[in-house]
């Protein structure tokens, strides 16, 4: 690694862009929203400038570095993509142009992601608790490592071919299960026949719902849209929330989130997460013994198969569609093998999880190299 790095204030790379735009009611407008933890900028989805006519948001463009306001400290920093030149943004993500003589966007797009980076932003922002600000005049005054633009370019192309590899990797696992639904889904057809069963005939709403004291913690579960599965989301105090009462989790649970069960925001609750707790948003299900098998549904309830009759139970369409009510739920129909049939296909379904389980743990494990990988480029050790 060359010597050459020299201590640079973000403020001589980048200049902000505010290029106002005042949306029209004829036009739709793709909006941006930046992911944290250096998870990406990403589409927010597509508006009707109806809705924003009179509101004054700014135009993107490629290249730019984009930062949340509010989250900047926690990682919601990137460089826009190519696919999303010309989408708006409100004030809350400022927007700069980049020297690009100086800095390569590529460059900063990955140091954007570095723990060291983010720990700028932390204290280029101020304010009180859910009120921290980034502080634009701060940030600009923040001063990076900066090598010639030549060592930035290799510097991006070594980063991008282990990213390449790890994105390969990625679809491979997209494609692997996606045919394991398909297998699942195959499966159960042939076991259900003509057999129909609604979902109230095999479920039960069962609700251990605990109220909440302001001195005690909560260990969170939330549920991943499109078939991701619950993951935890660490404890919240019980001083913190408005809510009453939490719904505390058990074996074999099914969790139907409210809001977002339209796009698959379902799951199976495993033993490990016994006394966990969810939102009341968060509605839980009871097999009924005779009539379903949990570790089945648990295979079945993740499959596109599932989640699109259960978007059609819903009325809207996208962020519009209301909630998932327990009663629609339960009306929903579908296929049903009876319950022998169900504790034959488990065995095949088990062995499914495993590969899945194997599959994941591989992915997450090249993951987890990122950040090291990171540390490594920038801090002069290539």
């Amino acid at each position: 690694m060359s010597a050459a790095w020299q201590s640079v204030p973000l403020g001589s790379l980048l200049k902000k862009s505010e290029e106002v735009v005042w949306p029209a009611g004829d036009t739709r407008y793709k909006e941006i929203t930046v992911r944290l933890w250096g998870r990406g900028v990403v589409a927010r989805g597509e508006v009707e400038g109806l809705q924003l006519v009179g509101q004054r948001r700014f135009r993107a463009r490629k290249g730019q570095f984009i930062a949340s306001r509010i989250d900047s400290r926690n990682g919601a920093l990137g460089v826009v993509p190519p696919s999303l030149e010309g989408a708006i943004v409100t004030n809350d993500f400022p927007l700069f142009d980049v020297d690009s003589e100086r800095l390569d966007p590529g460059f900063l797009a990955w140091l954007s992601r570095t723990e060291r980076f983010v720990e700028l932003c932390r204290r280029a922002s101020e304010g009180t608790t859910n009120r921290v600000r980034l502080k634009e005049e701060r940030f600009l005054a923040l001063e990076i490592a900066l090598p010639p633009v030549d060592e930035q370019h290799r510097i991006v192309e070594w980063i991008n071919a282990i990213a390449g590899k790890i994105e390969q990797v990625r679809v491979l696992r997209g494609e692997s299960k996606v045919e394991a639904g398909a297998c699942v889904v195959s499966l159960h057809s042939k076991l259900a026949g003509t057999r129909t069963k609604a979902l109230g005939e095999i479920l039960a709403l069962d609700e251990d719902a605990k109220p909440i004291s302001p001195d005690r913690s909560y260990p969170q579960v939330g549920v991943r849209s499109f078939g991701a599965g619950l993951f935890r989301k660490g404890a919240l105090q019980g001083s913190d929330t408005s809510y009453r009462a939490f719904n505390r989790l058990y074996p074999g649970a099914v969790v139907l989130s409210q809001v977002k069960g339209w796009e698959g925001a379902i799951a199976v609750s495993s033993a490990d997460l016994d006394g966990w707790y969810v939102s009341p948003e968060y509605r839980t299900f009871r097999c009924l013994p005779t009539e379903a098998v949990p570790e089945y549904l648990a295979a079945l309830l993740p499959t596109e198969w599932f989640w699109n009759r259960l978007g059609a139970a819903t009325r809207g369409v996208g962020a519009r569609r209301e909630r998932t009510r327990p009663e629609q739920f339960l009306q929903v129909r579908i296929p049903m093998p009876d319950i022998t049939a169900q504790q034959f296909a488990v065995r095949t379904f088990f062995q499914l999880g495993v590969l899945r389980a194997l599959q994941d743990q591989t992915l997450s494990e090249l993951d987890a190299t990122m950040p090291a990988l990171l540390d490594r480029a920038f801090s002069r050790k290539l």
